[in-house]
C-alpha cells in the first residue's frame, strides 16, 4: 500500500511503551508509566518517531556533563525515514537516526488500529539500552 492511501497517515501521540523479555517474559515500562512521545507518517511516505522517558533529568547547565548528556541519551529514541506498509506490518527504512547502529535499516513492525487508538509491536530484538532480548509494544493515540 502507498503512503498516500494509507490509515496511518497523520500524528500520534505515545500513551504506554512495555517491553517483554524474551527470556523471562518479564513485562516492563523502562520509559516509565507516562513516557512522552510522538510519531508522524505524512503523505509523502515519511516517517518521524521521537519516544522520550517520563521525568527525564534536566541537566546542571547548558550543556550537559558527559554523564548528564549519556543519561538523556539512554533516556530516549529518535529517528526518521521512510516507509512502506504491507497488510499488518510497516517497515521503517531509518535514514536518519540518534544513534547510528539504526541507520540505513529496516525496522519491521506489526500494528492494529482500533478507532484513534495504533498499537505498534516490534520484531523480536535487543533492547537498545539494555540489551536483553525481547519485544516491545506501543499504543499511540491519535491527534491529528
Amino acid at each position: 500500500m502507498g503512503p498516500g492511501h494509507n490509515p496511518l497517515l497523520g500524528t500520534w501521540k505515545l500513551r504506554s511503551l512495555t517491553w517483554v523479555d524474551a527470556e523471562t517474559g518479564k513485562q516492563s515500562t523502562s520509559f516509565g508509566i507516562h513516557p512522552v512521545g510522538y510519531l508522524n507518517y505524512s503523505s509523502d511516505g515519511r516517517v518521524m518517531a521521537v519516544l522520550l522517558a517520563e521525568n527525564r533529568v534536566a541537566p546542571g547547565g547548558a550543556i550537559p556533563s558527559d554523564s548528564e548528556a549519556a543519561a538523556l541519551f539512554k533516556t530516549m529514541v529518535a529517528y526518521t525515514g521512510t516507509f512502506t506498509v504491507e497488510g499488518n506490518q510497516v517497515m521503517h527504512n531509518v535514514d536518519a537516526s540518534w544513534n547510528e547502529a539504526w541507520t540505513g535499516t529496516q525496522l519491521i513492525r506489526s500494528y492494529k488500529l482500533d478507532g484513534n487508538s495504533l498499537t505498534i509491536t516490534t520484531a523480536r530484538a535487543r533492547h537498545e539500552v539494555t540489551g536483553q532480548v525481547g519485544v516491545a509494544t506501543l499504543v499511540w493515540e491519535r491527534i491529528e
